[in-house]
């Protein structure tokens, strides 16, 4: 079955190609350069593409390489981020668990270490930190044939490199790799990676993890893997033999299982769910710096957290620059939404130079909760509605809005309108509401 190929489009301008397959919560795959196409991926690591039975899969290729844009071959650490974010960002995803392989291992923590509420599990397979891991004689021999028979140093990574010895799946592998990324693009990859350094985020990544390393691992020895699980908080180190990665997909599985019996949830039933967003929030960064955008999501995670408190909301997660929670009571999450505003509103009167504004949006339906999360169409849809706000407006749903009446709530008719993701348009309403004097 050939995958649906679609296009994301990250911050500075590149085209990120992707697919998704299954369903089940979302695992995001990341596979190196000269490894990740979105069309062929599947037949070439089968057993990966296992995990589609258990979770709705998503893999990329990253610029430079593949489907993707070819020119842009910017691999830098902080490209490889927007490379990852422009696709979770595109699928709405506000939590998911990441697997990686090999190279993009340092990718995963870094993403996990910035946006710890965002990544549910992480399993990381043959990785490393810094290039201090991967620094043995035979990548520096391997990588010398680059400059002079690309056909030959691509079979050599295959057969000597990563270990294969059947000569059909040398050759495939490396007309694969030679299908995926140029001789130019990869001599840029293999100097920007000596520069990433996940070591000092190791302490900082919050989301259960699995690390498993090959005892047999040519390019990254298992003291690499040992370091990585170390270094992260509770993480299960896993030595493993099994360089076809053949049973992945079972012990990712079990983990994820074993994770999930752990933490039981138990939320059943109707909910209304809110979302907020941060106005700007990419920008703001970029405008304000780093120190200072942090003080203004604090002051943004205040405020919110403040309301649910008066209000009977459950926080479920932050989403990085926002907060998604669940309310019992539809009547309670137009309450918490209007104090919210109105919080955002009487910190900006007094501090007027502040950049501080929300957008909320709100859902109700029957959702389904696993790992402490909840996920399906109500949920999707409520971010959605979030998405089409403007600073300071509150959108609701027409199932919210009759949920809520007879209360003393006032709605604003603003018609039926196109969200992305959905194929009918849905009926909106503005909750209209008042800074208190």
């Amino acid at each position: 079955m050939e995958p649906r190929i679609q296009y994301a489009k990250t911050s500075d301008g590149v085209n990120i190609a992707y697919a998704t397959e299954g369903e089940g919560p979302p695992l995001v795959l990341l596979l190196g350069p000269g490894a990740a196409h979105v069309q062929r991926g599947r037949a070439m690591f089968a057993n990966l593409f296992e995990l589609t039975q258990t979770f709705r899969l998503v893999w990329y290729d990253s610029r430079g390489t593949s489907l993707s844009d070819r020119d842009a071959i910017d691999f830098s650490m902080e490209a490889m981020l927007r490379d990852l974010e422009a696709v979770v960002d595109r699928m709405g995803l506000r939590s998911f668990a990441v697997l990686a392989i090999q190279d993009p291992v340092p990718v995963a923590v870094t993403y996990a270490a910035t946006f710890p509420d965002r990544v549910s599990h992480l399993f990381l397979i043959d990785g490393w930190t810094n290039s201090s891991d991967f620094g043995t004689p035979a990548w520096e021999a391997g990588t010398a044939l680059m400059e002079k028979d690309w056909t030959l140093f691509t079979e050599t990574l295959a057969r000597v490199l990563l270990g294969f010895d059947d000569p059909h799946v040398i050759e495939l592998l490396g007309e694969h790799i030679r299908a995926c990324i140029e001789p130019e693009a990869f001599r840029a990859y293999d100097e920007a990676q000596r520069s990433w350094d996940a070591a000092d985020l190791l302490a900082e990544v919050k989301a259960q993890t699995l690390v498993l390393h090959n005892n047999d691992a040519r390019i990254y020895p298992i003291r690499a893997g040992q370091k990585l699980a170390a270094g992260i908080p509770d993480a299960r180190f896993l030595p493993i033999d099994d360089m076809n990665y053949e049973r992945v997909a079972v012990l990712v599985e079990d983990f994820a299982g074993t994770a999930e019996e752990s933490q039981p949830v138990e939320r059943s039933g109707v909910h209304t769910i809110l979302f907020t967003d941060m106005q700007s929030s990419t920008a703001l960064t970029q405008r304000l710096g780093d120190a200072r955008a942090q003080e203004v999501r604090r002051t943004h995670n205040t405020i919110v957290r403040d309301a649910l408190g008066s209000n009977d909301g459950s926080e479920i997660k932050h989403t990085g620059d926002g907060i998604m929670a669940t309310f019992t009571s539809a009547s309670s999450a137009l309450e918490c939404a209007i104090a919210i505003q109105r919080g955002v509103a009487s910190h900006k009167e007094e501090h007027p130079d502040s950049p501080l504004g929300l957008y909320i949006g709100l859902n109700a339906g029957e959702p389904i909760a696993e790992e402490r999360d909840l996920f399906g169409t109500s949920v999707d849809l409520a971010a959605r509605i979030c998405d089409h706000a403007e600073a300071g407006q509150i959108l609701a749903s027409d199932v919210v809005r009759q949920l809520a009446a007879g209360k003393d709530f006032l709605f604003s008719d603003l018609g039926e309108t196109e969200l992305r993701g959905f194929e009918d348009p849905v009926k909106l309403w503005e909750v209209r509401w008042r800074e208190q004097g």
